[in-house]
């Protein structure tokens, strides 16, 4: 089992903004072939002009997001030329609100999605609505580099485990990675007294993974932070981990850029790459 077909969106013509390198380094580790979409981004809201301007004003912010469009798939060209890996680009535009179609419907016949983090200074909407296009509308998993890159090798890897569907889905897709890994942590945060596992958190799960060959072992620690993301963060420096495998937005969305959630707080706080499914 193995990823054969990786898709990167590149939203800027700085490529080490972007999740390209990173991506074409796990394209050679898999033997897959890497789709890159070199996406330009129109970030008009139509309607809201004065009467009379609304078709020319749009006609220009088009204009605008396909030449960006054409200008990183340049970018993009430039930089792949002599990679070894199979790869091809392809240039596109789209509004914010019809990334969810655009993206969702490259990335739904991709095995694996690798984007760059979606929070930060420089980063916008597009970046964190080309993520939840990934996720919700391509239903298929995201890995999330912090810094564009991956790391040497992925020897240990940290699942956060809470029993969730997403975090059983995390894990289904991430096998690949957990098989070519040294060893696997799977940590549990307060594990519920009453749970279905309670007796032996993290046993299920760990004797499913260890039948694909997986070597695990299990780390049940206390909250002892206010945020799950700074408790998952901590323990994955103190266990020198290069990969944590999480589930995605186990509330709504909605919730989450509200309130907060593991999910939002992890990735703004990463500083190895996360491997999310929903």
């Amino acid at each position: 089992m193995a990823y054969k077909s990786i898709l990167t969106v590149v939203t800027g013509t700085d490529l080490d903004s972007s999740a390209l390198a990173g991506a074409t380094a796990m394209a050679k580790a898999q033997d897959a072939h890497l789709d890159i979409l070199a996406l330009g981004i129109d970030h008009s809201t139509p309607g809201y002009y004065y009467a009379g301007t609304n078709a020319l004003i749009e006609q220009a912010t088009l204009e605008r997001a396909r030449k960006e469009a054409s200008d990183i798939d340049d970018a993009v060209r430039i930089a792949m030329e002599h990679e070894s890996c199979r790869w091809s680009s392809d240039a596109a535009l789209a509004q914010i609100g019809t990334i969810q179609n655009l993206v969702g419907n490259r990335a739904r016949f991709s095995d694996l999605v690798i984007l760059p983090k979606p929070y930060g200074e420089e980063k916008g909407v597009a970046d964190e609505a080309v993520l939840e296009a990934s996720l919700f509308a391509g239903n298929v998993p995201v890995l999330v580099m912090p810094n564009g890159t991956m790391p040497a090798s992925l020897d240990k890897i940290v699942v956060a485990w809470n029993q969730s569907a997403e975090a059983l889905d995390s894990v289904r897709a991430a096998l690949p990675l957990l098989q070519q890994a040294a060893m696997t942590n799977i940590v549990i945060i307060d594990p519920p007294r009453h749970g279905p596992d309670r007796s032996d958190p993290g046993g299920l799960l760990s004797q499913m993974i260890a039948r694909h060959g997986v070597r695990a072992e299990i780390s049940v620690i206390a909250a002892t932070m206010p945020r799950t993301a700074d408790v998952l963060a901590r323990h994955c420096d103190d266990q020198q981990a290069d990969l944590l495998v999480m589930g995605a937005y186990g509330h709504s969305r909605f919730r989450e850029a509200i309130m907060g959630g593991a999910t939002r707080d992890m990735l703004e706080a990463a500083q190895i790459p996360v491997f999310m499914s929903h």
